[in-house]
């Protein structure tokens, strides 16, 4: 697993604050912010680009997204101790990601250009603004066959490229896959149009403490970047590698809001799904790694297509939301989910939800409110949602050999 999260770069740096709580989000640097009604976001800090990629693949030329994702499949291929070079492989192995954006610094530079010197003076790359130009640097850095896919379903891009790799896996299609997402969209058209839909907090003068899922006095989220990205293998060639994997992946659901229904959210139906897939009941899940974006409205929506799939159980199942801590990454943030719930498996500690104080009574479930606890879980729920009504969920699993 490779990980790069406004609350830390590499796995051990992004788990160390998790666990304490310790939030990423602070002041915007990227640009100046001063006159924007939002001026708070998750930026990730300390990162060159060249610690990570090789100068022949252009570092410089590339967005910002795109060099995250380099980097954090730089880490993951290290993590599971895959040279791709080293290994005799019969088909191209599957690299998907997520994006719900696309290479903002690169466009806006390119209005900027083009406002300042015209048509003539745009220095804007054609390729490297596309939506699938992460993945594709991704496959030319593997420097084998590798067959390129991008998702863009907004917020749950990222779980449902990892899902989509894994359903690969499993149907025989492939032995190996990378699968992730990846986003970096604070840049000021983005954080201009964020704030005008209300979905960036105010919270300006205390930025550590913006994101507050669940908690009564939450205003909205806080848009943050970063990326994850994950090596999916089958069991038996893992083994036969000699490495130990982090956990299965059993189940997943995915799902438009569904406006004929009375249901209306789709969340409650990707559960659901979910969960049939892997075939475990409500009484199996130990943990749910909620979306949790610290809406008004979403954090409500969630609470309540939670205790309508799990009923009463709801309220003995601890469900945290890590972005508190690492605010929004968008389409990133499924991938962070997985990786949190790898490491909760591994740690046996469920991360607490940062900055929920205070109670709100709409939102009445066990938040892991104030501090980590240590429990050892077997099964884990993670749920994502996205702007246009999309919805997506996993059911992960601890290995047992």
């Amino acid at each position: 697993m490779g990980v790069l999260a406004p609350n830390g770069i590499g796995l051990e740096a992004f788990w160390d604050s998790l666990v304490a709580g310790r939030s990423g989000v602070g002041p915007i640097t990227h640009f100046d912010a001063s006159a924007f009604k939002s001026r708070i976001a998750g930026e990730v800090k300390g990162f060159q680009p060249l610690d990570y990629i090789d100068p022949k693949f252009k570092p410089k030329r590339m967005a910002r997204h795109t060099q995250f994702a380099f980097a954090a499949m730089k880490m993951a291929l290290a993590d599971a101790d895959f040279e791709p070079s080293e290994h005799s492989i019969d088909h191209p192995i599957p690299v998907m990601l997520g994006v719900s954006s696309t290479a903002m610094e690169i466009l806006e530079g390119g209005w900027e250009d083009l406002s300042r010197r015209g048509p003539r003076g745009v220095s804007a790359g054609v390729v490297d603004c596309q939506p699938q130009a992460a993945t594709q640097v991704l496959t030319m850095a593997l420097g084998i066959s590798a067959r390129a896919t991008t998702i863009s379903s907004a917020c749950p891009s990222g779980l449902d490229a990892i899902a989509s790799a894994a359903t690969m896996i499993r149907h025989g299609e492939a032995d190996i896959a990378v699968a992730g997402g990846t986003d970096a969209t604070i840049t000021p058209l983005s954080m201009a149009s964020f704030a005008t839909a209300g979905l960036s907090s105010t919270r300006n003068s205390d930025p550590e403490r913006a994101s507050r899922p669940f908690d009564l006095q939450r205003d909205s989220g806080v848009i943050s970047e970063g990326a994850g990205i994950v090596v999916l293998e089958n069991y038996e060639s893992a083994i036969a590698r000699g490495v130990s994997p982090y956990l299965e992946i059993t189940g997943y659901g995915t799902q438009g809001d569904d406006y004929a229904s009375g249901e209306l959210f789709g969340l409650g139906q990707t559960m659901r799904a979910a969960l049939n897939s892997a075939g475990k009941t409500t009484e199996d899940v130990d943990y749910i790694c909620a979306y949790g974006p610290g809406h008004p409205a979403l954090d409500i929506v969630e609470t309540d297509m939670v205790k309508r799939v799990f009923g009463r159980r709801a309220y003995s199942i601890p469900m945290s939301s890590i972005k508190g801590v690492t605010g929004n990454a968008l389409s990133a943030a499924g991938p962070h989910q997985v990786i949190t719930c790898a490491l909760c498996f591994k740690h046996g500690i469920i991360p607490p939800t940062a900055n929920y104080e205070v109670s709100d009574p709409r939102c009445d479930l066990d938040y892991v409110p104030g501090r980590f606890r240590n429990r050892r879980i077997n099964v884990a729920l993670i749920n994502v949602r996205g702007l246009g009504g999309g919805n997506s969920s996993m059911v992960v699993e601890r290995v047992h050999e």
